[in-house]
């Protein structure tokens, strides 16, 4: 099975779309932040949710749950794909319905082979992998530029050192985070076999990702 959550308009033919509004003409509507989702366990082989979490789980618990059900209903090494619009955007701040900030660094945290480095070491990072009991590795980041940021850094009128400037001194410089995140199950598998790695998912903090992963052309996705 194959899940568009949050399809609002934007359904695919093969998948499995979801809304929670019967407006949209969902295959099945459904409320994500209510619990149980219908779903059975370890039955998802991919999600998409474009522009969807930033609308879910105002209220950490709920957020959470969203979280713990997600991983339920995949299976292992199921890809979920997301886009979120960056915090520091206008498109995210002018939504009152965006209650949400969501980064790939976010989903570090749910990443038990981070959680174990973490707590061997003694940093100070919340290990939610092993508290909620779910388990994801990041595989791929790509960041969307805002003109004229895009075309600056296209046309190597900017270095990547003054990206990183701009994003830590200014709003609309990156429009949205594109991240796919794969499933870990049984939940912490991975942890005697690797040596796990602080997931870096900022500017500042990682250029090498940025430099390795930006995608100044990609396109915005309209909010759900």
């Amino acid at each position: 099975m194959r899940l568009n959550l949050g399809c609002g308009g934007r359904k695919f033919p093969d998948w499995t779309n979801v809304d929670k509004f019967a407006t949209c003409s969902p295959d099945q509507v459904v409320d994500l932040e209510q619990f149980p989702w219908p779903w059975p366990d370890d039955a998802v082989s991919e999600v998409r949710m474009y522009h969807v979490l930033e609308h879910l789980g105002a209220q950490t618990e709920i957020y959470l749950g969203i979280i713990k059900e997600l991983y339920r209903v995949c299976r292992d090494n199921a890809a979920i794909h997301i886009i979120v619009p960056h915090p520091r955007h206008d498109d995210f701040l002018n939504d009152p319905t965006h209650v949400r900030v969501v980064t790939p660094a976010s989903f570090g945290l749910l990443s038990q082979a981070n959680n174990h480095k973490w707590l061997t070491t003694g940093m100070a990072n919340t290990p939610l992998g092993l508290y909620l009991k779910v388990d994801f590795a990041l595989e791929t980041v790509s960041y969307a530029l805002e003109d004229p940021w895009d075309k600056l850094f296209e046309q190597k009128k900017l270095t990547l050192a003054d990206l990183q400037h701009a994003v830590r001194l200014y709003n609309n410089v990156i429009k949205q985070f594109d991240f796919v995140v794969r499933t870990i199950k049984p939940a912490g598998r991975t942890i005697a076999a690797a040596t796990p790695q602080i997931i870096e998912a900022t500017l500042a903090s990682s250029s090498a990702a940025l430099d390795a992963r930006m995608e100044p052309s990609a396109p915005p996705s309209e909010n759900a």
